[in-house]
């Protein structure tokens, strides 16, 4: 970055020229060479390199842990994905199909139990997967976004079934894939039903595939939980997440491009030591067997599993109409991920709330007579906020 007066960004092409050919140039250079070299800012003419630059830009505070910072902000339409066309997608089926159930699984009589379905995919995290070539764990994912979502109902999942397809058919590959859908399947307490493989030639590149997976429990009728008994008042519970969970790749993928930050470099926080593609990688938790065994303690109201839309857009969903949330943004850490990801991708607050879990991957509503109990039963919980008569979800 040069001075002359005003403010400007120049950069040198790196190692050729001597005098400034523009950004554009530059940035395609650098990718060109896969690497980077500066210009240290408003000082030099002629690059002093890399490190010299990143010590400048440490000190101006445009750096975390090394890691390149973006200047403009980003957020997850930028990075493709359009949270209201989904939302106004789904308001259109819900017009063709009155009967559409809109909450986190499918309801259906069956006796005196209800029958909760839901089915999820894993999303952009597979691309993840696919470029650290590591396929055990997003079985874990694909099982816990679909029985995550049955539990909120109260449901216990009976069975799971997996959809695999690829272009060609990697048997080691698919192994460890189904391995994780089963560990995913011992975590919440439900069968591998079956499921299908679908080898499609030419239709996904060599070593690619794409996975859905669809899960079936039941809840007796008086045990379901549907948050029409939640009131002003009721505190609001929260369990942690273990990191993105299954939600928000597409944005982090774009954050990771726009920074050049690769998957194999550390993390730049406290994480043991993992590479960045490590901790994304990180399974989903499975909240199942304790918001199972919480239920049959206390009642619970209403159960909220966080994914796409962050607790912005998922609270509401079992909040009864003329009643929000208020969130204590105190109440907890935010994982130093998520702020990563906001500062290093210049990511504003209020899309970060709606794209991520932001720590939180399980929400649930209960009674503050049962507060304490609750917390008891499972030590892990914690009080994350409570219902207020102000419609939405708020942040103080």
């Amino acid at each position: 970055r040069r001075g002359g007066g005003r403010a400007s960004s120049e950069f040198v092409k790196c190692a050729e020229a001597r005098t400034c050919l523009g950004e554009q140039a530059c940035e395609e250079e650098r990718r060109r060479q896969g690497k980077l070299e500066f210009v240290k800012c408003a000082e030099a003419r002629t690059c002093l390199g890399e490190q010299a630059c990143e010590e400048e830009r440490r000190r101006q505070g445009k750096l975390w842990g090394g890691l390149s910072l973006r200047s403009q902000p980003l957020d997850y339409k930028q990075a493709g994905v359009d949270i209201d066309a989904g939302e106004e997608l789904v308001r259109r089926i819900k017009k063709m199909n009155p009967s559409l159930n809109t909450g986190f699984g499918g309801l259906v009589p069956f006796g005196d139990s209800f029958l909760v379905s839901g089915t999820d995919g894993v999303g952009t995290k597979l691309r993840l997967a696919f470029d650290m070539n590591k396929h055990d764990t997003v079985g874990i994912d694909l099982v816990a976004m679909s029985v995550n979502d049955i539990v909120t109902s109260g449901a216990q999942p009976m069975f799971f079934l997996d959809y695999f397809a690829c272009g060609k058919l990697d048997v080691d590959q698919a192994e460890m894939v189904v391995k994780g859908i089963i560990e995913g399947c011992n975590q919440s307490g439900c069968s591998l039903l079956g499921g299908e493989t679908a080898e499609m030639p030419g239709f996904y590149k060599e070593g690619e595939y794409d996975l859905a997976g669809f899960a079936v429990g039941s809840v007796k009728q008086d045990k379901l939980i549907d948050g029409k008994q939640v009131k002003e008042g009721d505190v609001v519970l929260a369990l942690k997440s273990s990191g993105v969970h299954s939600n928000g790749f597409s944005l982090v993928r774009k954050v990771l491009e726009v920074t050049g930050t690769k998957l194999t470099d550390p993390a730049p926080w406290e994480a043991g030591g993992k590479s960045i593609g490590e901790v994304l990688l990180e399974p989903t938790v499975i909240y199942v067997k304790k918001v199972v065994a919480l239920h049959e303690k206390v009642t619970l109201k209403g159960v909220v599993h966080i994914t796409g839309g962050g607790m912005t857009d998922n609270i509401p969903r079992v909040i009864p109409k003329g009643l929000g949330v208020e969130i204590n943004t105190g109440s907890y850490q935010v994982p130093e991920l998520f702020q990563w990801i906001q500062k290093a991708g210049n990511v504003p607050i209020d899309n970060m709330r709606r794209t991520f879990n932001m720590g939180v991957g399980m929400i649930m509503v209960v009674d503050p007579a049962d507060v304490d109990a609750a917390l008891k039963e499972v030590p892990d919980a914690f009080p994350l906020g409570k219902v207020v008569k102000e419609v939405g979800v708020h942040y103080k």
